[in-house]
């Protein structure tokens, strides 16, 4: 049953993922945005923080203060760092509220996974076995049911949605998959550091955290739910002079001989009916120019006869499908909206 129009807050708005959110629910018919919070800019405007908004909004933004802003919205999207969204999640659930929460506190499902790879104790194991990880192209029955959802991670996200055709069909020998990432520099957030300096990053290209990174038991975890079984992966992130979108290029051995006819089959077959990947004709490969703004994964693949290796090849932008487009469709689904709801192609940048 379809909700009727919808007041939301966005909490932690002076983000990027916290300004996509806004501009996506501009278009979006049944929602209205009613409160913003952000700790560091309460008080002031809005637009001070995201002037492309200017005319578009009069909202100011707010102290969190969670009884005040339940009062006022319907639907929390948390916009917060790792570990201080726990609390926050916690109390919105416990007044009623439905939750899309963005940061990395409930996407793993082992509480001692989490521990390891975020160093700090998770407080809310009882509210952690409730969360459904939000990727609605393998979780979408789940996530119509949710009350807080996990929303992926924007590495995870393309990397996920590249792997499981061949994960789910055992195609690939699970033990050679190996995840090269490659991101623009928002997706390291809006507070300034001297990694992301301008004069840092321009001109340059760099791995880091390898073998490290936190979004690689997020990865193992929805791949292993795909095979029935653990697997382990490579997965390596760069860092690239763009402001935003992720490629990733994923490599694993076939079970069996396939040309590239026969894997392309294969994706279309499992990504058919969904709204938000677009497998691209046989021969195309995705550029994260084309999916820009936009709330679309594109996918392109490729059988290697002299390697016999699957390859391949996702683009998202990173703000957009791999954050704030992602929970706006997380929100559309909970709420009984078209999935599409605020996120058709009028999102694209020219």
């Amino acid at each position: 049953m379809t909700s009727p129009n919808v007041k939301i807050a966005i909490v932690g708005s002076s983000g990027y993922t916290g300004g996509e959110l806004y501009r996506l629910l501009l278009n979006h018919r049944f929602a209205t945005i009613t409160a913003v919070t952000s700790e560091k800019s309460a008080g002031k405007p809005l637009t001070s923080l995201f002037p492309h908004l200017a005319g578009l909004t009069d909202l100011l933004c707010e102290p969190l203060d969670p009884e005040t802003i339940a009062r006022k919205a319907d639907f929390i999207f948390l916009a917060l760092p790792h570990v201080t969204a726990q609390e926050v999640a916690f109390r919105f659930h416990r007044l009623g509220k439905k939750v899309v929460d963005l940061s990395a506190d409930y996407r793993l499902a082992d509480p001692a996974l989490y521990e390891k790879w975020y160093e700090y104790c998770h407080q809310y194991p009882d509210l952690l076995k409730q969360a459904v990880y939000g990727l609605p192209e393998l979780h979408r029955d789940k996530i119509r049911k949710a009350s807080l959802i996990a929303n992926p991670g924007c590495y995870p996200t393309g990397a996920i949605l590249g792997l499981a055709p061949l994960v789910k069909r055992a195609a690939i020998d699970l033990a050679t998959i190996i995840v090269d990432s490659k991101s623009g520099v928002s997706g390291a957030g809006r507070n300034p550091s001297l990694a992301y300096h301008y004069p840092e990053v321009n001109e340059g290209l760099m791995a880091y955290k390898i073998g490290t990174h936190r979004h690689t038991p997020e990865i193992e975890q929805e791949v292993s739910a795909l095979a029935g079984k653990m697997v382990t992966l490579s997965f390596t992130p760069h860092l690239v002079p763009m402001n935003r979108g992720i490629l990733t290029t994923i490599y694993a051995l076939l079970n069996a001989p396939a040309d590239t006819g026969k894997v392309h089959a294969l994706y279309r077959e499992f990504y058919e009916r969904e709204p938000f990947v677009r497998v691209l004709a046989l021969g195309q490969l995705p550029n994260v120019r084309n999916v820009r703004g936009s709330n679309f994964c594109d996918i392109g693949v490729y059988a290697d006869p002299r390697t016999n290796r699957a390859v391949a090849v996702t683009a998202i932008d990173n703000l957009v499908k791999g954050a704030s487009g992602q929970a706006i469709q997380n929100m559309n689904l909970m709420l009984g909206y078209d999935e599409r709801e605020g996120l058709d192609a009028a999102g694209l940048f020219p």
